[in-house]
């Protein structure tokens, strides 16, 4: 018999577009590989989400910890509506490293909900974000500014750029495994809004 502990999963809480929603951002995400060329790392779109909450290695027996906090914010969380638009980078367009979408609608409403799990979360031991939250869907990395063209470009028509709408009634926990080619995501739990 081992006394080994099991060992440390990658976690993360989010929201998960729709289907729907996933393939209009991919159907952009391919517009934007013509448009913009450089040293980028394209996230594929199963791997788009919307995350609140990146716990990094944790123990599996925290997994019941982290569902209690959150079962106990979303219980009495509306259902959120959102609108996917508009293009843009972090941190800001001279020193770009992601280019994302962003978040039309219920995102103030989101915010009260992250920082409300954040703050609980800390309770029990999680160190908390260390960046304000900003709701938005990763496009791609940009791993060096070097030899970039197009992206100015892009971002000044990023207004008009549009993934249509969905409502969010739940918050996933993720499992995250990175493997050499891929990065292969497994729900852990659900947490559907009760209010």
């Amino acid at each position: 018999m081992s006394d080994q502990a099991p060992a440390a999963i990658r976690a993360f809480l989010a929201v998960d577009p729709p289907p729907e929603v996933l393939e209009k951002m991919a159907v952009l995400q391919r517009e934007q590989k013509k448009a913009i060329s450089g040293v980028i790392s394209w996230v594929r779109p199963e791997g788009m989400h919307l995350t609140l909450k990146f716990f990094g290695n944790i123990d599996p027996a925290r997994i019941g910890d982290i569902a209690e906090v959150v079962r106990d914010k979303t219980s009495a969380q509306r259902k959120l509506s959102f609108e996917v638009r508009s293009l843009g980078v972090f941190p800001d367009a001279n020193r770009p490293r992601v280019i994302w979408l962003g978040m039309k609608g219920d995102v103030e409403e989101l915010r009260t909900l992250q920082k409300d799990i954040d703050r609980s979360l800390q309770k029990i031991g999680f160190p908390p974000e260390d960046k304000p939250f900003r709701p938005h869907l990763t496009l791609g990395r940009i791993k060096t500014p070097k030899g970039l063209i197009g992206l100015a470009r892009a971002i000044e028509k990023g207004e008009d750029v549009s993934a249509g709408s969905f409502s969010c009634d739940r918050l996933i926990l993720f499992k995250s495994e990175l493997t050499s080619a891929v990065a292969l995501y497994t729900r852990l739990a659900e947490f559907p809004f009760g209010g």
